[in-house]
């Protein structure tokens, strides 16, 4: 496998799918609209996309199902809507306050402060009636009740990966904790919920629309906390030693602002060793999934990223 051409062939179909998504911009609503398009639009990895649209594929071949584009896409243009709405409200000057994002310039400062907050807002009201679409697209036949009952499973998961027992929750001590030390628990709380927890939503989502059984589930959440946390560390350690030119956004945010974070603690070397120890344990499970040569790649590729 040509593993950087089946990336970038999958990131481009997840930004087609992601694209016919956006909300049209017009109305009285248009500045709002074009803040929220222009966040999205701004580029990235689509890694959360791409790997829930991966386990989807994996489990719903697994089941001798055709993929149902109808039934994964508003999921991943969704679960892409939610990670840009909290890179959007990160940014805000009450937060890290970063002026660069994707080597452009962040929501608040291209549109102001107020439309900044808007088009964060926006994007997770707007990511929910995307999701939701997965129901009002599907065919009606003698699936549907199936159909409908892992739509349901995966918005609550979705949502509740995203929330105040997910992402918020970890954002919420982050900011409650800015500026003081961390001990090692509220690293961990952190981690596992501003970072692990959209990615453990990505691969579960995926899996349970493609058909996946609960025995199944379990072992891929620990495997998604594995990979959310060597992608947070080596997210520290880039924040260190990453050429700003390459990483897209400034570099030192995390000493400037005063963060606790594994790799100011511990050191580059010691933080690397970190990353592989957390990779080995992801792809452990991987190794156990049926044609998951990609996934496996995908998991590799993060622990040696320069962006």
């Amino acid at each position: 496998m040509d593993f950087k051409k089946e990336l970038s062939e999958r990131q481009a179909e997840v930004n087609s799918i992601i694209s016919a998504y956006l909300p049209e911009e017009t109305g009285y609503q248009k500045t709002v609209i074009e803040a929220m398009n222009y966040s999205v639009r701004a580029g990235g990895k689509r890694l959360r996309p791409v790997m829930m649209h991966e386990l989807y594929r994996i489990f719903s071949d697994a089941n001798g199902e055709k993929e149902d584009e109808s039934l994964i896409g508003p999921f991943l243009a969704a679960i892409e809507m939610i990670h840009t709405y909290s890179l959007v409200h990160d940014d805000l000057p009450a937060m890290d306050n970063d002026s660069l994002r994707r080597g452009l310039p962040t929501t608040h400062v291209k549109f102001g402060h107020a439309m900044g907050v808007l088009a964060g807002d926006g994007l997770l009201n707007f990511s929910v009636e995307t999701a939701c679409r997965a129901f009002e697209l599907g065919k009606t036949d003698e699936k549907s009740t199936e159909r409908n009952l892992r739509v349901m499973r995966a918005l609550k998961i979705l949502y509740e990966k995203a929330g105040i027992y997910g992402m918020i929750g970890g954002q919420t001590l982050d900011v409650l904790k800015d500026g003081q030390p961390l001990d090692a628990d509220e690293i961990v709380f952190i981690y596992d919920n501003k970072t692990c927890a959209l990615i453990e939503a990505a691969v579960l989502c995926g899996a349970v629309l493609g058909g996946a059984e609960e025995k199944d589930l379990a072992a891929l959440s620990e495997m998604s906390v594995s990979i959310g946390r060597a992608f947070q560390i080596m997210d520290d350690i880039l924040d260190i030693v990453a050429d700003e030119k390459v990483l897209g956004k400034p570099v030192g945010s995390d000493a400037k602002n005063k963060k606790s974070t594994y790799a100011a603690i511990h050191g580059v070397e010691e933080s690397r060793k970190k990353v592989r120890e957390y990779t080995d344990r992801a792809l452990f499970t991987a190794d156990g999934l049926k044609d998951g040569e990609f996934l496996r790649e995908l998991i590799k590729s993060l622990a040696e990223r320069e962006y």
